[in-house]
């Protein structure tokens, strides 16, 4: 990740003048950025100050280098919360919209987004369909398209977007909801090629993901915490939650690849993102890994040379402050690399061709738990979008 603001971020915000004519909100709203965990990545814009300057690296002492620099040569380095004031030290390189963003935009009436909702809102096509639940769900994926949009025009990567997780077991349901989208963003001048769209790794999912792929459209796997989903590579983007596996790992038992991991010495999150990038990079798959849930500073120098690494904002500014010299006693290692990959051994089950029930017999309980939990969390945030549309709906000054 670069310290440097680029210039389709500046130039979107100086262009687009009447996507800023919003007062500033206040309080704590969070617009949802790159990570895709329902707790991460966000993105608060007080618009009382809508100039974002150049960042420049602070002044060092000649041959030295703060640690985020170091770190961020080997792996791209993406804040998981940014607010405002924090902007500056970490604009976002891509962005995840989500039920979860849309909730925190609705509650946020000044916020810059909230005119991209209204106008999903005033669809004349959602507003025509006489079904209650086909219009809301129309709405809804209005809205999230002309968020996608919007921060499109604000980011200089890729914007995820959340497919309904209610669709999580229904392989068809899945495409058929990422072709609406793409229609949808194709309406409003967004290309395919930026864009990702986020699908839970469920046995249907992976297929759609597959069948997607094969057309061409960007996906990205979430909800991935065994080696049997990742092994289904393909995605352009597979996301693994790092802490969530090691918090299962300290209050259950009786998962065979934790314990696995955990009788080598290992953290089985750790252990997983490492064993899957090797997989990937041993044979050929074009998908990039996203460590994810990383909390320390510690996860995060076992996982350089990984494509992407979500870190909190703590540890972001503790890379920051860290100012790092030729002869400094941290080495910044590559620990993961395709040519390490390549020495990496599998076994021959490892190596079989999955389907669906051996994947499901091969998920341990942490994956089908932390899956389901994951799960629930997405279908309650979709169906409050739904229920607060409903009451706002048709919105005024439209």
């Amino acid at each position: 990740m670069s310290l440097s603001l680029q210039s389709p971020l500046s130039s979107a915000l100086s262009s687009k003048t009447s996507f800023l004519q919003k007062g500033g909100g206040g309080g704590g709203g969070r617009l949802r950025l790159l990570s895709g965990s329902p707790s991460s990545n966000a993105i608060f814009f007080k618009l009382h100050n809508p100039s974002f300057p150049q960042i420049r690296a602070s002044s060092l002492d000649a041959g030295a280098s703060t640690e985020l620099d170091a770190v961020s040569s080997l792996s791209e380095i993406v804040p998981d919360t940014v607010v405002f004031d924090d902007f500056q030290k970490f604009p976002p390189t891509a962005a995840t919209v989500s039920s979860s963003l849309l909730l925190g935009i609705c509650s946020l009436p000044d916020t810059i987004f909230r005119s991209a909702v209204d106008t999903a809102l005033a669809d004349s096509g959602c507003s025509s369909l006489e079904n209650d639940v086909l219009r809301l769900s129309c709405f809804a994926n209005k809205a999230l398209v002309n968020v996608g949009g919007d921060l499109s025009k604000l980011v200089p990567g890729r914007v995820s977007t959340e497919v309904d997780a209610r669709l999580a077991y229904d392989t068809h349901g899945i495409i058929r909801k990422v072709h609406d989208l793409l229609k949808s963003y194709g309406e409003i001048d967004v290309p395919p090629e930026r864009l990702l769209f986020k699908i839970p790794a469920t046995w249907q999912g992976i297929e759609a993901s597959r069948l997607l792929e094969s057309e061409g459209i960007q996906t990205h796997l979430t909800f991935v915490y065994s080696f049997v989903q990742a092994a289904q590579a393909g995605a352009s983007v597979i996301q693994i939650f790092v802490g969530r596996l090691r918090d299962w790992s300290r209050n259950h038992s009786g998962d065979p690849e934790i314990e696995a991991a955990l009788k080598r010495g290992e953290d089985p999150g750790l252990a997983l993102v490492t064993k899957a990038y090797n997989y990937i990079h041993k044979y050929g798959y074009k998908s990039k890994l996203m460590a994810a849930a990383v909390r320390n500073k510690q996860d995060l120098f076992s996982l350089l040379g990984v494509e992407y690494i979500i870190a909190p904002l703590k540890v972001m500014q503790s890379l920051k402050e860290s100012i790092t010299t030729p002869d400094e006693k941290y080495s910044f290692v590559r620990r993961l690399s395709p040519h390490s990959a390549a020495a990496y051994s599998f076994s021959e089950e490892e190596l079989i061709k999955w389907d669906q029930l051996s994947l499901a017999s091969a998920m341990g309980p942490a994956s089908v738990e932390l899956l389901a939990a994951g799960l629930d969390g997405y279908v309650n945030q979709a169906k409050r979008v739904e229920e607060l549309f409903a009451k706002i709906w048709p919105p005024p000054n439209v």
